[in-house]
């Protein structure tokens, strides 16, 4: 029996290639070695920052990047270069593609001179270039157009004017969940109706005398021997 399965997981290879481990001595099992789209990707994705910048320029140059320019643009091009080297073993071990998958990138030296080790080119050969620029179309933002940022300004604007209503409103209400300040001295009372006025304590009343019980004053007309007539 012969099987091809195409657009399957990594995680799905992880498993079925597992399942066929068991049956090695029954089955002779093989993985194509092709660069795939997905496989780009996950490449591309798992490289650091300035690796990946190089792998795109060398992609986006139609395959073949002048290792000048690219030294222009990098600086030393030791650090991409050796991440580009670690990436294949590390997806060979994590399953992402089998063991024998070539490298996407590789050196050009300058054949005149073969005892100067260093390259004139970086080169992505033409049958994996499809894969990898579908791969930098995924990872690739959308063009920053002058359409593109009129939304987003206008966007922005309404999130704005938005935000500041609502930090108004909340600090509206803040303000009056919080009690009145009072306006007399001697302060409102939980349940009055009226202001509480301390009118001080002594032995005498503070009128001519208000009983407690009393709705009029008491008034002391005195008495005389000619009252009691």
């Amino acid at each position: 029996m012969k099987f091809t399965i195409e657009g399957a997981s990594p995680e799905f290879e992880r498993k079925l290639l597992a399942l066929f481990a068991e049956h090695r001595d029954e089955l002779a099992v093989t993985m194509g070695t092709e660069w795939t789209g997905e496989r780009a990707t996950r490449y591309l994705m798992t490289l650091p920052v300035a690796a990946r910048t190089f792998a795109i320029e060398v992609i986006d140059a139609g395959g073949r990047a002048e290792a000048d320019y690219l030294r222009h643009q990098h600086g030393s091009l030791r650090g991409p270069t050796i991440a580009l080297s670690r990436a294949m073993p590390r997806g060979v071990k994590a399953g992402w593609w089998p063991e024998g998958t070539p490298a996407p990138i590789r050196p050009i030296y300058d054949p005149d001179n073969p005892s100067w080790q260093r390259a004139i080119a970086y080169v992505l050969d033409e049958e994996h270039l499809p894969a990898f620029r579908e791969a930098v179309r995924q990872l690739r933002p959308l063009p920053w157009t002058g359409e593109a940022r009129r939304a987003y300004e206008v966007r922005a604007r309404a999130e704005e004017v938005e935000h500041d209503a609502q930090t108004t409103h909340q600090s509206d209400d803040e303000a009056w969940s919080q009690e009145a300040p009072s306006a007399f001295a001697g302060g409102w009372g939980d349940s009055d109706d009226v202001p509480l006025v301390d009118l001080g304590t002594s032995d005498e009343s503070a009128f001519a005398g208000w009983g407690d019980p009393d709705d009029v004053p008491l008034v002391d007309l005195g008495t005389s021997d000619e009252d009691d007539k």
